[in-house]
C-alpha cells in the first residue's frame, strides 16, 4: 500500500529515449538546458499520468505526439511548478480549428447568438482544447510570437486565484507591482489599437487583461525580443515568472 501511495504521488517518468525523441524535434523544448529539461521531463511525466489527453473526431495522436503536447503545455511551469497542473483533468485536440456556440444577453435583455472558431480554449473549471494543426504551425515557425498550447496555459495560471483578469497567483509584493505594470502597459497597448496605429504585438492582446497576460507569454517564449523592446517591462515580469525564454 505505501509504495503504491508513493507511486501515485510520483509517477514513473517517460522513458529517457523517448523523452530525447520527442522533445528534440519540438524547438521550443530543445533548446532548454539540461536543468530545466529535467524539471520539465518531471513535469510531462506527471502530465501525462494524470490527465487524460483525447483527440476528437478523426485525429490519432501517437505516443510520441502526446509527450509533445504534455511537454509544451508544462513548459510555462517550469519555475512555477506542478501546481500550474490544478483544477483540470484533459486536454482536448482538435484537428485543425473548431467552432463554439456563443451566447449573450445584452443590457436590454436581447440575446445574441454566434459562432467562433477557435484554435485554442481554456475553461476556468474545464478542459484545455486545442488545434493540433496549429501545435504544429508553432512547431514550424517557433519564432514568430505565437504558441497557442502555452497561451492556454497561462490562461489556466491566471484562474488558480479564482479570477481571470490577467493576474496569476504570486507573492503579495510581486502581485501589486504586477498588477501595476500590466495594467499600465494594457492600457496604453489597448489604446493604440483602439487608434488604430499599427503594432508589432498581436492586436488580439487587446481584447481583455487576461488576453494581453496569455498573449505577452506567447511573445515571451517565441519572439523575447520583440517583447523586449517593445515592452521591456512586461518582459521583466514574465521572465521572472516563467525563467529564460528558449530562445533569449
Amino acid at each position: 500500500m505505501r509504495s503504491l501511495f508513493r507511486r501515485l504521488l510520483r509517477p514513473d517518468p517517460i522513458d529517457d529515449a523517448h523523452w530525447r525523441d520527442a522533445i528534440a524535434r519540438v524547438p521550443f523544448l530543445a533548446t532548454l538546458d539540461a536543468q530545466r529539461q529535467a524539471k520539465l521531463h518531471a513535469l510531462t511525466s506527471r502530465f501525462v499520468h494524470e490527465k487524460a489527453i483525447t483527440p476528437i473526431g478523426d485525429l490519432a495522436l501517437d505516443a510520441t505526439q502526446r509527450i509533445q503536447l504534455a511537454a509544451l503545455c508544462c513548459l510555462p511551469l517550469i519555475e512555477f511548478g506542478a501546481e500550474g497542473l490544478h483544477g483540470w483533468s484533459q486536454l482536448l485536440v482538435y484537428p485543425d480549428a473548431f467552432r463554439v456556440n456563443r451566447t449573450h444577453v445584452d443590457a436590454a435583455g436581447v440575446l445574441h447568438e454566434w459562432d467562433d472558431e477557435l484554435i485554442g480554449e481554456a475553461w476556468e473549471t474545464g478542459p484545455v482544447i486545442l488545434s493540433w494543426a496549429d501545435v504544429q504551425a508553432d512547431f514550424e515557425s517557433p519564432r514568430d510570437g505565437f504558441c497557442v498550447a502555452v497561451h492556454e496555459i497561462a490562461h489556466k495560471l491566471d484562474a488558480l486565484d479564482g479570477v481571470l483578469d490577467g493576474t496569476p497567483p504570486l507573492p503579495r509584493a510581486w502581485q501589486r507591482d504586477w498588477a501595476r505594470d500590466f495594467q499600465k502597459a494594457y492600457d496604453v497597448f489597448a489604446d493604440r489599437v483602439d487608434r488604430n496605429r499599427k503594432t508589432q504585438i498581436d492586436p488580439y492582446a487587446a481584447e481583455a487583461p487576461e488576453e494581453f497576460f496569455a498573449v505577452c507569454t506567447e511573445y515571451h517564449f517565441s519572439a523575447p525580443e520583440l517583447l523586449r523592446a517593445e515592452m521591456p517591462t512586461i518582459a521583466a515580469h514574465l521572465e521572472r515568472l516563467y525563467g529564460p525564454s528558449p530562445f533569449a
